[in-house]
């Protein structure tokens, strides 16, 4: 297979990564054990068992830091763990799940980008590489890979049962 058959292989199976509309309309719900923050700076440091949830969307991590320096709906959110997760429930009902050593989460731009030992996978397909872009919002990913190693793609093809 060349390498412009496997690239448009992988957009056509991501191509359906996209979250059902109603998690984007509800609140961002975040969890800890432990809390601190920095008012003047807008800055919240969470420790501790950190569950971010977002409708479908679950973020788990060991930290996470939120940047709301730049307006309300302009958050970033920065999850670190040994890895951090994510999962979400697809308009068609499919979950997609992700983890790498830090997810960061614009709100914004609706984008993910997971660094650091970074897979995600969906109906058995796998990619993986040092760094993860995700733009949830135009249905857009890309992968990079890191010095002596190469981006990873796995697809698992579908099984059919026969009539």
């Amino acid at each position: 297979m060349n390498i412009k058959t496997l690239c448009c292989c992988m957009l056509l199976s991501i191509s359906t990564l996209h979250a059902a509309p109603a998690d984007y309309t509800q609140p961002v719900d975040v969890r800890s054990d432990f809390w601190e923050a920095s008012i003047q700076d807008n800055i919240s440091i969470y420790r501790e068992n950190v569950e971010v949830r977002q409708g479908s969307m679950l973020i788990k991590a060991v930290r996470l830091e939120a940047n709301a320096s730049a307006g309300r709906g302009n958050e970033v959110l920065i999850a670190s763990g040994s890895p951090a997760t994510y999962s979400q429930t697809l308009e068609d009902g499919k979950k997609v799940t992700a983890q790498a050593n830090e997810i960061r989460y614009d709100l914004a731009s609706r984008t993910l980008t997971l660094t650091g030992n970074a897979e995600m996978s969906q109906s058995g397909s796998l990619v993986q590489g040092a760094v993860i872009r995700y733009n949830i919002a135009t249905q857009q990913l890309s992968a990079e890979s890191e010095q002596n190693r190469r981006v990873t793609t796995i697809f698992t093809p579908e099984i059919k049962e026969n009539p």
